[in-house]
């Protein structure tokens, strides 16, 4: 592995510094309140400086958000050709919790990293704009999954319908941590590997468990 010379370094301090920053303002002050003239004052650079590492506000505010999604695609991407599309995504997922804690808290405090998606969810310009990333994410998600299974993503819809219903697991994983009482790292790994083992199950046809009282169902032998 090639190590970043002192350049890459610095930008990398440099960039990190204004997310950091720039979060702390947005879920402290407001999204809509925060400018950027507030954000690289505090980080004493030029707005020159920011807009070379960010196109606008709205890019800064998913900056976290967007390395734990690349990871997540990279490590689906390592995935064994062996394993099917649903332990691909989930063994990804869960890889991605062991190792990505360490690069968000190179970035941003973890509890500062809650805040933050506690603020894009409050905030409407924010949430649509989640949304929108949410749905092009499930189409690349979906989009691996069929070139692992040699299908046409555009002809076969099980890719998208698989991707969907982990995409729900992952969402309601998220708003959970976020509103819980702990709110590490090791706590969000935890809750979405508790969730996606029951997708399957969540899925069956009965949820009544195997002993029901009531008879076999109408129909049936």
């Amino acid at each position: 592995m090639t190590v970043p010379g002192l350049r890459e370094r610095k930008k990398q301090r440099t960039r990190d510094e204004l997310t950091r920053v720039a979060l702390e303002l947005f879920t402290t002050q407001g999204y809509e309140r925060t400018t950027v003239d507030e954000i690289v004052d505090a980080v004493e650079v030029s707005q020159r400086t920011f807009f070379r590492y960010f196109s606008s506000k709205e890019e800064v505010a998913f900056a976290v958000q967007q390395m734990v999604e690349e990871r997540f695609v990279e490590a689906l991407g390592l995935r064994p050709p062996g394993e099917g599309p649903f332990d691909a995504m989930r063994n990804a997922v869960l890889s991605g919790w062991d190792t990505i804690g360490d690069a968000i808290v190179e970035v941003v405090p973890v509890e500062l990293y809650l805040r933050t998606f506690q603020m894009i969810e409050s905030t409407p310009a924010l949430l649509a704009v989640h949304l929108r990333r949410s749905t092009e994410m499930e189409e690349t998600i979906a989009r691996i999954i069929a070139d692992r299974e040699g299908l046409d993503v555009d002809g076969d819809p099980r890719p998208r319908i698989a991707v969907a219903a982990f995409s729900g697991v992952m969402r309601v994983t998220g708003q959970l941590w976020g509103r819980g009482t702990d709110q590490s790292l090791e706590a969000i790994r935890a809750l979405t590997e508790e969730y996606l083992d029951h997708l399957g199950p969540a899925l069956a046809p009965h949820w009544r468990g195997e002993d029901r009282e009531d008879g076999p169902e109408p129909g049936s032998p």
